[in-house]
């Protein structure tokens, strides 16, 4: 591989765009590394964890070489570290890549790309689709933050994707709360879901741009695989059974407040402040044209916030993980909420007035 006068930002974009997923400690040498590639004035970059692989292209002149890899961290740390302005030339050789940025030479340890362990796509392709980047980007955002983290029903580290008839929806759970996003498709398509990992959840929320940019999804038999931009994602699938969400969402409640949004959640903020650290509970208590916010802890601190509201229901005493409340109100971008309540120990549900595409649901806490 011979690469001559590349700007430093052709190479760092791809580069960045992969390297999110290689983690800094592997049992295997060659994943701390990004497998580099030239063929046709077209230079790729790929990394992976074995569970997830992530490629991104560049076009650049040059020689083709069979490729080469490289430690993913240190050439990223080093393209960072170099003037935005910076020229650089590249020359692989058997066991090093050689980089020269003006009078500056640095040497990078190389394995050989054979050792790389590439992600094969394999089966049928069972659905195909494709929507705006932003549209993805949106749904991801709205319910990535109730995934389960290291939870041993496994199939909560992650988020399930339904494609029904005109609609993708996206579901995450971490078993306390429970986020619903769905939006509009074109066409009719035949319902397919899976369960996306996490890791890759979180990898396509930093990729995806905020644009009318296609996306392309495709769901194979134990992977997905997008494309958008000049990145390809290629992920292994959660093998689960997914819990209904259907059956978690409420319905039929009668206590609906309106509230401001950031209001409520500036309320939350400070009420926090003096909240058990362990147990972060908050009182919900509902009164005929007032909402109180009740926190208190260990050393028999108390905060006590009031929000004059449009309520003429009976009263409710209610607990609340405020954690869990304070996640939905930051991640939606709403001016005004509906909150919805059943008895003490039933969960609320919070939506979007005059929308059905959006739905949180937290679980009571005894406080």
């Amino acid at each position: 591989m011979l690469l001559t006068s590349v700007p430093r930002d052709a190479l760092l974009k791809p580069l960045s765009a992969v390297s999110g997923i290689v983690e800094r400690r592997q049992t295997l040498p060659v994943l701390s590394n990004v497998l580099v590639e030239q063929q046709g004035g077209v230079l790729s970059f790929t990394a992976t964890d074995l569970e997830i692989q992530i490629t991104a292209k560049t076009r650049l002149e040059g020689e083709a070489h069979q490729g080469i890899t490289v430690a993913a961290r240190k050439f990223q740390d080093l393209l960072r570290a170099l003037p935005e302005d910076a020229v650089l030339r590249l020359e692989a050789t058997d066991s090093k890549l050689n980089i020269k940025a003006g009078r500056s030479r640095y040497h990078l340890q190389t394995l050989p790309a054979s050792s790389f362990p590439r992600i094969e796509t394999n089966g049928e392709q069972k659905q195909s689709l494709s929507f705006p980047q932003k549209t993805l980007r949106h749904l991801l955002q709205l319910v990535e933050f109730a995934m389960a983290q290291q939870d041993v029903r496994y199939y909560l580290n992650g988020l399930l994707l339904v494609i029904e008839a005109q609609s993708l929806i996206a579901v995450a759970t971490d078993g306390h709360r429970l986020s619903y996003a769905a939006t509009a498709l074109e066409g009719n398509y035949e319902r397919q879901e899976v369960i996306i990992p996490r890791k890759t959840v979180q990898e396509l929320s930093k990729l995806l741009e905020e644009s009318d940019a296609p996306v392309n999804l495709e769901i194979l038999a134990n992977q997905v695989r997008l494309r958008f931009n000049d990145i390809e994602v290629v992920s292994k699938v959660i093998d689960g059974k997914f819990p209904d969400y259907n059956r978690v969402i409420p319905v039929g409640y009668t206590r609906h407040i309106l509230l401001n949004r950031v209001l409520f959640l500036q309320t939350l903020q400070r009420a926090a402040i003096l909240a058990n650290e362990k147990f972060r509970g908050v009182r919900i208590v509902l009164d005929q044209g007032s909402l109180r916010i009740i926190c208190t802890n260990a050393e028999q601190e108390e905060a006590e916030e009031e929000i004059e509201i449009d309520y003429q229901g009976s009263s409710l005493d209610v607990g609340f993980n405020i954690n869990y409340l304070q996640d939905v109100l930051t991640h939606l971008e709403a001016t005004d909420i509906t909150i919805s309540f059943g008895d003490s120990g039933s969960s609320a549900l919070i939506t979007i007035p005059e929308r059905g595409d959006y739905k949180y649901v937290v679980m009571p806490m005894r406080i």
